[in-house]
C-alpha cells in the first residue's frame, strides 16, 4: 500500500504506525518514568545520613526526571496535536477505542500535572530545585513560594495520589499491550515500535 501524506493533518493516509518523532517521545517518556517512579516511591525509605546528602541525591534524580517528563510531555502533546495519531485498526471494537482514549488522555494529563504538583510541593517544603537538588544537578530554578508546611502537606498528598494514579494507568496501558499482542494478535504493539 502506498502511503500518501495529507498536508492538513501530517498523517500518512492509511498509516498504521506512529511517526518516528512520536515514537521517540514515547520511549524517552518510558525511560524517564522508569527512573522517576521507583525513585519517588523509595525516597521515604532512604536513610538520611548525617548531612542528608545521600537522600538529597535521590531527590535530585527524582525531581530532575520529573521535570524532564513535564518538558517532554508538553513537547509530545504539541507534536500530537500537530501530527495526529494513525487511526486504530477497524477491527478494534468501540469500547476498546473508548478505553484506549481515556487511558491515553489521562496519562497526558498526569504526565503534566504530576511534575507540577511535585515541583510546587518541593518549593512549599522549602527545597526549591537549587543547590544540591538543582535541575540535572546544574540549573538552579527560581523559588516560587516560601516554605509553608500546610500547603506542602496538601501538595505532597496530591503528588502521592498522582503517583498511584499513574501506576494504575500504566498497568491498564501495559495490560492492553499484552492483551492486544498475546491474545488478539492484532499488531497494535507494532504501532509504537
Amino acid at each position: 500500500m502506498t502511503m500518501v501524506t495529507t498536508p492538513a493533518s501530517g498523517v500518512a493516509e492509511g498509516a498504521t504506525q506512529y511517526d518516528t518523532v512520536a515514537k521517540w517521545f514515547h520511549w524517552i517518556t518510558v525511560v524517564l518514568m522508569a527512573v522517576a517512579l521507583p525513585v519517588g516511591f523509595i525516597i521515604k525509605y532512604i536513610s538520611d545520613k548525617e548531612d542528608g546528602a545521600y537522600k538529597m541525591t535521590f531527590y535530585a534524580i527524582h525531581e530532575s526526571a520529573g521535570l524532564t517528563i513535564l518538558l517532554v510531555a508538553v513537547a509530545r502533546l504539541i507534536w500530537r496535536v500537530t501530527h495526529p495519531a494513525p487511526a486504530l485498526p477497524a477491527s478494534i471494537p468501540v469500547p476498546m477505542r473508548v478505553a484506549a482514549a481515556i487511558v491515553h488522555h489521562s496519562l497526558y494529563v498526569m504526565l503534566i500535572l504530576q511534575p507540577i504538583l511535585g515541583f510546587f510541593a518541593t518549593n512549599a517544603w522549602g527545597f526549591p530545585l537549587q543547590g544540591p537538588t538543582a535541575y540535572l544537578g546544574l540549573i538552579d530554578l527560581p523559588k516560587f513560594m516560601e516554605a509553608d508546611t500546610a500547603v506542602a502537606g496538601v501538595l505532597q498528598t496530591l503528588h502521592n495520589i498522582g503517583g498511584r494514579i499513574i501506576l494504575g494507568l500504566l498497568a491498564l496501558h501495559l495490560g492492553a499491550v499484552v492483551f492486544h499482542q498475546a491474545i488478539r494478535r492484532d499488531g497494535t504493539l507494532l504501532r509504537m515500535v
